[in-house]
């Protein structure tokens, strides 16, 4: 099976999404034999040439300014596009509804794939804080609904974030396909935890939570130091781990120096490590954590909550949050509402109870970790029965106003892939005529010079024999 791989964003850039694309990448070639390609925006002074997949970087544009670090594709590289559309794969799947989705609509026009689309994140969010005029934000989230709809089959990484694609308008059907953690199951060695916190202020016996992703307000993160305050105000002991980087990394920062839980050097019981890329190093944190703390309703599935369960880590959710989905209140997870007061009475209840988090941690590992082998497994099987459901006549592809462009498009492409190829062929042609004339030409060059030398030759010798024959001094100089 050939699998076309795309999204709005690859290494360099390092977000949930990427991490999702990288490991289908591995596994699918890997475990299950599948050939894999990528397509993404070219991001400046990036190299894709260390991949053991081949890796399409097409044209993009400088809109990291407001859209928090991301470039923006076009859609439209033909070149490009044709690349993808050489490899002539089985199965396009997009995992971004912007150019993305634009381009494997083209590609499946030119090969008559199908297109399989995963839904990751609520971009709407996104959408509405990059584009500051209302009216062209919401026909901007119109417009990627429909770039959705006109997919062949459509996934969410969970229940809740398919209820959301609903809510902005989404008419077709979905299915739920968790995403996978690249973590092994299991807590790291003491001494590897050692080396990975040393240097920090981590007292055994004090209750350390954790947190880890990008720093980012709408992710509940001011309720977090809103619930360390009153903890620190009721005279708990406690240290506050925040891994990561954001746009709003230092404001967080300057809020808890306010707030009394750090110092200007940073030392406090509120600590902020920054981004850490070492996955063994991250492993060892979520193992040296007590409790990992995910207020966040923005996220669909929330990697980073498996991720510690891995490592023996249970999480505070909150309820109805879609990364509570599978959790067992006071079990494999604890759930509050969504406020300080909540956590911090949550907190303060079981802070001095290490033991129990420890055990919530435990059922966690057992519970709701999933591999990403296990994950993309049920992936290729849905990709085989996506293709099984084309080859009988069940895929219906609902009309988009945007479907002639896009098909306009893809045959403009494929159109003029054609006449370059004709062309290239027919200058390949017109330099092997050129090569055999040449040929002939030098030949013949070569074979009148010599007829030449033989006309030189003969009126010599027949003078030469007069000469001696009648023993006469000959003129012929020549």
């Amino acid at each position: 099976m050939k699998v076309c791989l795309l999204n709005d964003s690859f290494p360099p850039v390092i977000d949930g999404v990427v991490n999702v694309m990288t490991n289908y990448a591995h596994y699918l070639m890997n475990d299950y034999g599948a050939e894999v390609i990528v397509g993404t925006p070219r991001y400046p002074e990036a190299d894709y040439n260390g991949y053991p997949y081949p890796v399409i970087p097409y044209q993009s544009f400088d809109t990291t300014a407001i859209t928090n670090g991301y470039r923006t594709g076009n859609p439209f590289a033909e070149k490009e596009v044709n690349a993808l559309a050489a490899f002539k794969p089985d199965i396009l799947h997009a995992h971004c509804p912007a150019s993305a989705t634009i381009i494997a609509r083209i590609l499946r026009d030119e090969v008559d794939a199908p297109l399989v689309f995963t839904y990751h994140t609520k971009y709407d969010i996104d959408i509405r804080r990059a584009v500051r005029n209302k009216s062209l934000a919401e026909e901007s989230i119109k417009a990627m609904v429909g770039n959705i709809e006109a997919c062949d089959d459509v996934w969410v990484v969970s229940r809740g974030a398919g209820e959301s694609l609903k809510e902005l308008g989404f008419s077709g059907n979905y299915l739920v396909m968790d995403n996978g953690v690249d973590f092994e199951r299991g807590r790291v060695d003491a001494d590897k935890v050692a080396d990975a916190v040393k240097g920090y202020d981590l007292p055994e016996g004090i209750p350390m939570f954790l947190f880890v992703g990008r720093l980012i307000n709408y992710k509940n993160l001011p309720l977090i130091l809103d619930a360390m305050r009153k903890l620190d105000e009721a005279g708990m002991d406690f240290r506050m781990v925040f891994i990561g980087k954001g746009p709003d990394d230092e404001m967080l920062r300057s809020r808890a120096k306010e707030l009394g839980l750090m110092d200007d050097a940073g030392h406090g019981k509120v600590i902020f490590v920054g981004p850490i890329y070492d996955r063994d190093v991250l492993r060892a944190w979520n193992t040296r954590a007590d409790l990992f703390i995910f207020p966040s309703t923005f996220d669909t599935n929330g990697l980073v909550v498996r991720e510690a369960a891995a490592c023996g880590l249970a999480s505070v959710l909150i309820r109805d949050s879609c990364a509570a989905e599978g959790i067992t209140d006071g079990r494999s997870g604890f759930i509050i509402e969504e406020n300080a007061d909540s956590l911090a009475e949550l907190l303060i209840q079981i802070g001095s109870d290490l033991p129990k988090m420890h055990e919530a941690g435990q059922h966690a590992m057992d519970e709701i970790y999933l591999s990403w082998k296990d994950c993309v497994g049920r992936a290729y099987d849905r990709y085989n029965t996506v293709l099984e459901m084309k080859k009988s006549g069940l895929l219906v592809k609902k009309k988009q106003a945007t479907d002639y462009l896009v098909s306009a498009t893809a045959a403009g492409m494929a159109q003029r892939e054609k006449l370059r190829q004709i062309g290239n062929a027919f200058l390949s042609d017109m330099k092997e005529t050129r090569s055999g004339m040449m040929e002939y030409i030098h030949e013949a060059e070569e074979n009148v010079s010599k007829r030449l030398d033989s006309l030189k030759e003969g009126p010599r010798e027949k003078l030469e024999a007069l000469k001696n024959a009648v023993k006469l001094e000959s003129p012929w100089k020549g």
